[in-house]
């Protein structure tokens, strides 16, 4: 018992330790397993996944070797996506040698998909080992930790525009392109079949999206009706905290709602009961190493996207805007999007619902309020203020949204119109080009350049 306990540590865990578990462990790792996939961007994640053959590793004679060749084969040949990990290395050579900055961008854009798609992984194996309230809310702060840590990086170089930018695409870009091209894609093969999905959470997430959506709105009509042209007044600013504290309080309840008193709401969505029950392939300490190696070099990458991002705007004839809020979010979650698409393909509509909205909740009421707060925290002036553009972007995305998912049906036309909307809100942001030379004064004698974000002395 004691050798096969020391075998689920190091990652490897053999067919006769599986026979010694008896039916309470058996019942207990199950519920682990059931309490860890109430995320569905977990269920979506791993449509980009391979399983690995233990036999190429079931050889080597030493322990450590070959605990260590499985996790390598596990974490970092675990995933389809396990092409572009090259440019990790690549990024990082570019900038060493001064490389040009656009390629640093570029690169560092690579690498960060299949590391997002790692994270969400690590975090569903170290939540077989927690427990499911310990594992749902590790994957709720985890969700989105590309984004977190790209603002945090944003902010720490006053690249608030940036912030704000990236984050409001992230929302556009669930709600409309991903949930509108699995609508679409689901419709179209399944023609013949009537495409129904549960309401209960598409309401609860959406009564989310509509509060974040206030939180949003009110500085900016306060802004407006003040007659204040510094968008970094402190009434306002007064404002955007106050209510990105209240954002965290109602993000805390919808986890104690997800995880404990409704959890019937979101447990239809984890699939059919036929499915072969999965099984945590690395032990515990193994993935949380590979987990904090895995998050330093995002942030590593992540330093580079924030620092390069000007450069590849001026090099591409691309606005800071249109890259922020377009390429950035499509990029950051495209495992995510893949698996929608591949579960709408196959009618499982509860759960690409539950990708979308699910991930355009996280950055609303969670990412956003806690990057105002630590803002406030680094003395940095970001409300929550998006401009009149982006916020009335925002509504419209989040009411049209709400109304596709009123009837608790779909079909392919929805898709279609989704889809659309994204598509003319992303012209709408590539021929919203400032001019470089026009800058807007701000407090305490800094010029902000719109084009940018950059606050300058």
């Amino acid at each position: 018992m004691e050798e096969s306990q020391n075998n689920i540590e190091n990652g490897i865990i053999s067919d006769n330790y599986k026979g010694l578990l008896d039916n309470n462990h058996k019942e207990q790792w199950a519920n682990n397993i059931n309490g860890s996939r109430t995320q569905p961007q977990n269920m979506a994640a791993s449509m980009v996944r391979k399983k690995s053959d233990p036999i190429l590793v079931s050889n080597v004679r030493f322990q450590m070797l070959r605990s260590l060749l499985n996790n390598l084969q596990e974490v970092v040949l675990g995933t389809k996506l396990a092409l572009l990990f090259p440019a990790i290395p690549l990024a990082i050579a570019a900038d060493f040698y001064h490389f040009g900055r656009p390629w640093i961008f570029a690169l560092s854009l690579l690498g960060l998909t299949p590391l997002a798609e790692r994270v969400s992984f690590l975090t569903e194996q170290i939540a077989y080992f927690t427990g499911p309230t310990v594992g749902g809310l590790l994957n709720a702060t985890c969700g989105n930790a590309t984004e977190m840590i790209i603002a945090l990086f944003a902010l720490r170089q006053n690249k608030i525009d940036v912030v704000k930018y990236s984050l409001l695409g992230s929302i556009l870009s669930n709600l409309l392109l991903v949930l509108g091209s699995s609508l679409l894609c689901g419709g179209l093969a399944n023609l013949k079949k009537e495409q129904r999905y549960d309401r209960k959470q598409a309401d609860v997430n959406s009564l989310l999206l509509l509060l974040g959506l206030l939180c949003h709105m009110l500085p900016l009509l306060f802004r407006y009706a003040s007659g204040l042209n510094n968008p970094f007044a402190t009434n306002t600013l007064q404002l955007s905290r106050i209510s990105s504290i209240f954002m965290l309080i109602a993000y805390v309840a919808y986890i104690f709602f997800q995880l404990k008193t409704h959890r019937q709401f979101f447990e239809s969505q984890e699939g059919d009961e036929d499915e072969e029950e999965e099984k945590p392939v690395i032990g515990f300490w193994s993935a949380f190493s590979w987990l904090v190696g895995m998050t330093i070099i995002i942030a590593l990458l992540s330093e580079y996207v924030v620092g390069t991002i000007e450069a590849a705007s001026n090099s591409w004839g691309i606005s800071v805007t249109f890259i922020s809020i377009i390429l950035l979010p499509i990029v950051g979650n495209a495992a995510e999007h893949a698996g929608s698409i591949i579960f709408a393909l196959k009618n499982k509509l509860d759960i690409s619902l539950g990708v979308a909205l699910g991930s355009a909740s996280q950055i609303s009421m969670f990412v956003v309020p806690v990057s105002v707060i630590v803002a406030w925290i680094m003395g940095v002036q970001m409300d929550l203020d998006f401009n009149l553009l982006e916020t009335g972007s925002l509504a419209f995305t989040i009411i049209i949204t709400a109304f596709t998912l009123q009837d608790g049906t779909s079909h392919y036309l929805k898709g279609v119109i989704l889809f659309l909307c994204y598509i003319i809100i992303a012209a709408c942001f590539f021929v919203d080009k400032i001019p470089m030379n026009e800058t807007t004064v701000g407090n305490l004698g800094t010029v902000l350049e719109p084009s940018s974000g950059v606050l300058v002395a």
